[in-house]
């Protein structure tokens, strides 16, 4: 299952790696296997960025993940550090996408001429912010994200005409459910043309739902239910937060296809945990709730 979920992306990627052998400027056909491998049915496994260096994201893009998520709303990265690390991935599998901190027409542009491959729109809650978000990551006449992808240029290789041919059908465009008013306008967002997938925030929705913290309540398992439809009614793949492989293989049957899982720090923390776990005879040191050192 593992090598499976692996390869939906990485094999979309290949035959454009082999592309990075064109010169600079070349006329070159490049796709989005993320994209690809959503429209093709294929399930995809994204990881959370937010320590903003190089080192930890070449590393994460070896790991087998399709995607990372750069987490520009809740974590300090910022314009820079994520320059730094879409070119420290450069020629590796992992996607680059990015969320926002807003759904604000202006910010998309920012991280697209970095050269993410897609944006993430936290707070759609309307199909008018849905059709901003889409509008925000094309071109005219299909959008109104402004000219200026100098670095996107040469993270991807290619000219500045094969990149405005490709980049309206290219880039993905996420938009995240987690409001209650979003729920109740869930048909009209999901029957915007160029929303690529529906992401629900459980947790902000708890909240909306006024269950907060509690994303197994009834009525939370209810609206996510019924984003699901909705997605299957409109061919647009739904995606959700997971903590274990076990959350994954359950909800992949259920028919989720874009997962969100742990960040950089989650990892560390875990991997380490899992090594002192299995230490015999250790007491382990841990702070006290509410103690400040």
């Amino acid at each position: 299952m593992q090598r499976r979920l692996r390869s939906s992306v990485t094999w979309g990627l290949i035959a454009f790696v082999v592309s990075l052998g064109a010169p600079l400027g070349a006329q070159v056909e490049w796709k989005n296997p993320l994209k690809e491998a959503l429209q093709a049915g294929k399930p995809v496994i994204g990881v959370t960025v937010t320590v903003g260096h190089p080192e930890v994201a070449s590393t994460l893009a070896t790991a087998g993940f399709d995607f990372f998520w750069f987490e520009m709303e809740h974590s300090p990265l910022t314009l820079e550090s994520l320059r730094d690390m879409i070119l420290a991935t450069r020629g590796l599998p992992t996607v680059p996408i990015t969320r926002v901190p807003f759904n604000e027409p202006w910010m998309p542009k920012r991280v697209l001429d970095l050269g993410s491959l897609g944006v993430i729109f936290p707070f759609t809650s309307t199909r008018q912010l849905a059709e901003q978000a889409v509008k925000a990551c094309k071109y005219p006449p299909e959008g109104v994200r402004g000219f200026g992808p100098g670095l996107a240029l040469s993270r991807w290789n290619v000219d500045g005409a094969s990149y405005i041919r490709y980049a309206n059908q290219n880039i993905l465009v996420v938009v995240i459910i987690e409001q209650k008013e979003a729920v109740e306008h869930i048909e009209e967002i999901a029957s915007v043309a160029g929303v690529d997938v529906l992401f629900i925030g459980a947790y902000d929705l708890s909240f909306s739902l006024g269950v907060g913290g509690k994303v197994n309540e009834p009525a939370v398992q209810e609206a996510i239910a019924k984003v699901l439809e909705a997605g299957k009614r409109h061919n647009i793949p739904v995606g959700l937060p997971v903590g274990s492989a076990e959350q994954i293989n359950r909800r992949i049957k259920e028919g989720f296809r874009f997962f969100q899982t742990s960040s950089d720090l989650g990892l560390m923390r875990s991997g380490a945990q899992a090594l002192l776990d299995k230490v015999e005879g250790r007491d382990v040191p841990a702070p006290k709730p509410g103690t400040l050192y």
